[in-house]
């Protein structure tokens, strides 16, 4: 029987992919990939199946599991309190907080904000994922890849990675890469970086820009991410989700709607809430007749209650983005990246 990709996938929805191949090595990883290149098949590189939304038809090429393991330090023997920091480079496989639950427990800091998300390693730079006042491209050092196109593994610094809000050269040329590991540039300490996030601080009781203690800050994220509904839970609906569907618009200041929270970015623009525009625009928690309706505890977050087929979740997501456009001008741009399927 062919594999399903709704069994690995936090959205639970996709179906039946052509041929299924794990790599649990990197050399495994490389042929895999580059043998269906050869063989002109298609390809979907699979990590933790966290920000993915497959057809109900599925993949019919060949889905490439991402099962490497392996978490390696540049220290020699226990970690030393008294170094600055360490080099730290993570199997593209490896679980994203299992990462993170490492760091704060051996004094890494830089990614304890980022408890709680799911899915791989190997995901984290494509998106350049965030959190709670924190990216993942303020800790990476460089990402070594597979490259599709020159056949050949290649390592980004990180300067050369193209990293933005959300973005990186990665998703600006989709398909092309494959990440095979990341290395990351961690302090070493018992306090985290300073909370440049109002709601974590305020859960923490520190003023903005103080620090904490890691394993509070990884506590207090958790707490706050299970409350909205964004830490995976078997027997929660509310987290069968791809976590926030759609990003937070960046448009030019006179575009932003009176109320709505605006955060300055360099370029001039501002970044504004998608969670603010879609609650205003009358889209609010458990919205929907399902079987996908949104998140009842957060309005971000597109949900299977169970029975959903992938074509519910994306008429949800149509009405919400049509919607929010209809209402304010900004149309919202989904964060999964859509397999075999179009909003």
């Amino acid at each position: 029987m062919a594999e399903r990709l709704a069994d690995h996938t936090t959205l639970r929805l996709g179906g039946p992919a052509g041929r299924w191949v794990r790599a649990t090595t990197e050399a495994d990883l490389v042929e895999a990939v580059a043998a269906a290149d050869a063989a002109g098949e298609d390809v979907l590189v699979l990590g933790g199946g966290s920000n993915l939304v497959v057809a109900d038809a599925g993949f019919p090429g060949t889905v490439v599991e991402v099962a490497t393991r392996g978490v390696t330090t540049d220290l020699d023997g226990d970690d030393d309190p008294t170094c600055g920091g360490v080099l730290v480079t993570v199997a593209a496989g490896e679980g994203w907080d299992d990462l993170v639950a490492l760091a704060v427990r051996r004094g890494w800091v830089g990614v304890e904000a980022l408890s709680g998300i799911p899915g791989s390693v190997g995901a984290t730079p494509i998106q350049n994922v965030g959190a709670y006042g924190q990216e993942v491209s303020q800790t990476i050092a460089s990402v070594r890849v597979w490259d599709r196109r020159l056949r050949g593994v290649r390592t980004f610094a990180a300067a050369d990675c193209g990293f933005g809000y959300r973005h990186s050269r990665f998703k600006a040329d989709p398909g092309r890469h494959v990440v095979l590991a990341v290395t990351f540039q961690l302090r070493q300490g018992t306090l985290g970086e300073p909370v440049r996030y109002a709601e974590l601080a305020r859960t923490l009781g520190v003023e903005t820009g103080a620090r904490a203690p890691l394993a509070d800050v990884r506590a207090a994220v958790l707490g706050l991410r299970r409350g909205k509904g964004m830490v995976l839970d078997a027997d929660d609906p509310d987290t069968w989700s791809a976590g926030s569907f759609f990003t937070n618009p960046v448009v030019d200041p006179d575009v932003v709607p009176e109320g709505a929270p605006a955060w300055p970015q360099p370029d001039g623009r501002v970044k504004t809430s998608a969670a603010w525009l879609i609650e205003h625009a009358g889209f609010h928690r458990g919205h929907g007749a399902g079987p996908a309706t949104l998140s009842t505890k957060h309005t971000l977050a597109l949900t299977n209650r169970g029975a959903a087929r992938t074509e519910d979740l994306l008429a949800l997501a149509r009405e919400v983005r049509d919607g929010v456009e209809g209402r304010f001008g900004i149309r919202l741009v989904n964060e999964p990246v859509l397999v075999g399927c179009a909003l």
